[in-house]
């Protein structure tokens, strides 16, 4: 039988970092259900659906734990009675949100309050519960939301996989056939020291031939027939292998990405279809590369059909790159010079990425 029968861990985590994971943690172990209240405010520049998201992953599998979200645009002044009792009103009101979810609302109420902040006490005691301080001189963990925000590059080995998952700068570098995505995406993430993720549509196109090889050990890459489900496989895989390799580092370099198969759709069936976009979904990186297709000779690896359409499917990219109103460079010029102009942009959005504004003091 657990110490508690409902316990509350409230805060921002923005982001989520370690010593709210043991905050979590414990109040789990300690409890028969746990609440996990994430109140944001409207100023902050990570949405509270994320945050939601990341706690939620991190902390699966640990028996009666649900996380919810909310905003509190109420300032904070532990003087003040009325702010005091507002912000107690959003909690009260997570709080029987998860008792409406769990089928029974006469559960709402709390019995313990789990935090490692000196208003924990206060809180407690307006909620009627017991304050359980976890780790209030960070000795556990020595890290806070105002660090991280600080330095997310130094402290990122204070946020769990999720976390950096989703505040990891992504990269992508497309381009038509032959014109250096490859070259150019790998000697950006050495020079980011950052992980790399291939291309998959090449595995595909020669996993494809193999299999056509089956039916007919005289098939051929230009005799191959492609249809919806291939770009749809292609997305869902390099989406796949992409965030698995985001937690690494605080930058991650890809070559292609899930969208690029949009594109790619459009240049082998004649148009683009709402299943391979389906696949896509939401995600948006920081930065797009586009390789341009002058100055780079077309090298015929065996792979490639395309030498022909360069020049349109350039154009193809940068009017659907255009059209989805993603930041976006046209690199040009030799291969230095390209290297050059991308590190030169992703400095720039590197500066807006890692940048979060101030909480609601």
């Amino acid at each position: 039988m657990k110490r508690f029968r409902h316990a509350l861990v409230l805060g921002k985590f923005y982001p989520p970092h370690r010593g709210h994971h043991l905050l979590v943690r414990a109040a789990a172990a300690a409890s028969e259900r746990t609440t996990v209240a994430v109140l944001a405010s409207s100023v902050e520049s990570i949405p509270v659906a994320d945050r939601v998201s990341w706690l939620a992953e991190e902390h699966r599998g640990e028996s009666g734990v649900v996380v919810l979200g909310d905003i509190d645009e109420h300032p904070t002044d532990f003087e003040d009675d009325e702010i005091w009792e507002a912000h107690v009103a959003i909690a009260r009101s997570v709080l029987s949100r998860r008792a409406i979810l769990d089928g029974d609302p006469a559960t709402a109420a709390v019995d313990a309050v789990f935090t490692s902040e000196d208003y924990g006490q206060e809180l407690a005691k307006r909620l009627n519960a017991d304050h359980v301080p976890v780790d209030p001189e960070r000795s556990a963990h020595p890290v806070s939301g105002t660090a991280v925000r600080a330095d997310p590059k130094g402290r990122w080995h204070d946020l769990a996989t999720a976390t950096r998952a989703g505040l990891a700068a992504r990269i992508v570098v497309v381009g038509a056939e032959s014109t250096g995505t490859t070259t150019l995406s790998r000697a950006l993430a050495e020079h980011y020291r950052a992980a790399w993720v291939p291309e998959y549509g090449r595995v595909h196109t020669e996993g494809k031939l193999a299999a056509a090889k089956a039916f007919d050990p005289a098939a051929e890459l230009d005799g191959l027939v492609w249809t919806v489900g291939d770009f749809v496989d292609v997305a869902v895989r390099q989406a796949r292998a992409e965030d698995d390799a985001a937690p690494i580092g605080p930058v991650l370099v890809c070559d292609n990405d899930p969208w690029a198969a949009t594109v790619w759709c459009e240049r082998y069936l004649g148009c683009a279809y709402p299943q391979v976009a389906a696949a896509v979904g939401a995600r948006r990186p920081a930065l797009y590369l586009l390789t341009d297709h002058e100055g780079v000779p077309f090298e015929q690896d065996g792979w490639r059909d395309g030498e022909h359409l360069r020049e349109w499917m350039t154009g193809l990219f940068i009017q659907r790159l255009t059209e989805r109103g993603v930041p976006w460079v046209h690199l040009t010029g030799d291969r230095q010079k390209r290297l050059a102009q991308a590190v030169e942009a992703c400095e720039d959005v590197f500066t807006r990425h890692f940048r979060y504004a101030d909480p609601l003091g």
